[in-house]
């Protein structure tokens, strides 16, 4: 473990992933409470991941960090590109109508700390390039609930998006039972469009029910809760962190006891 995880458990996790293989990777977790999985986006698990990180250990949650591609403790923003590029076996990240591989991992990795820690579910957040996972992972009943901080898949298609039309109806009937989750982007992000949060709209909510609850933020920015956070009280994306902090608590603190309704 680099010394910039000091502080985490860590251990590998292993599960299928769609055509059979089996895939692993390093997971860190810290903090006591309800778990929240904070899949990392793009640049990799940097300082500014960590430090949202803190906040949630802070704030009384236990967070669920998997390692999926780049160093840990900084940004490789061009490194990872390759690294992901070269992950065909778990990333396709120009997939329309599908979502990629490793979301069955990230969904077997949710069951499991569910399972672990004996609640009925879990939070999870996802972030760029993962933002989309954060809608498929919604699907399975180990999710309570979810944010998609700027979804940006598949890339070149600002229309579409990266799950299956299976997938985004066992989405909508998962909200549905459960209560909305929450989408996040910057007016000038010019990855995730306006167009792409229209698209979202279109596949979920387009019969008067909210369930995607759509958020555009001012400014030019892209990584709302990490690159582009700026921690002053009043600031957008520090209301925006605020208002997550509060749903989590509300979603996952209440009848948490495995099987409970």
């Amino acid at each position: 473990m680099t010394d910039v995880m000091n502080g985490y458990d860590v251990r590998v996790f292993t599960a299928p992933i769609a055509g059979g293989a089996s895939v692993s990777h390093e997971v860190y977790e810290r903090g006591e409470g309800p778990p929240v999985v904070i899949i990392q986006e793009l640049p990799g698990i940097g300082p500014e991941t960590l430090r949202l990180a803190d906040r949630f250990v802070d704030a009384g949650f236990r967070v669920v960090l998997p390692h999926l591609f780049g160093p840990l403790g900084k940004v490789s923003m061009v490194g990872n590109v390759v690294r992901v590029f070269c992950m065909r076996k778990e990333f396709r990240i120009f997939a329309k109508a599908e979502s990629s591989p490793i979301v069955d991992w990230l969904r077997a990795l949710c069951r499991d700390v569910r399972d672990a820690a004996g609640i009925r579910g879990v939070g999870v957040i996802g972030m760029c390039l993962t933002g989309n996972f954060a809608f498929s992972l919604m699907a399975d009943d180990s999710v309570l609930a979810a944010i998609a901080s700027q979804p940006s898949l598949p890339i070149l298609d600002k229309h579409g998006l990266h799950m299956s039309e299976a997938e985004i109806a066992s989405v909508r009937q998962h909200l549905d039972a459960e209560g909305p989750m929450y989408a996040y982007r910057f007016d000038g992000d010019f990855l995730c469009t306006q167009e792409k949060l229209e698209a979202i709209a279109k596949r979920f909510n387009d019969d008067g029910t909210e369930r995607v609850k759509l958020v555009t933020l001012p400014g030019k920015g892209h990584s709302v809760l990490t690159l582009d956070f700026v921690d002053e009280e009043g600031h957008p994306t520090a209301r925006a962190l605020d208002s997550i902090l509060t749903y989590f608590g509300e979603k996952l603190r209440a009848d948490q006891t495995s099987g409970a309704r």
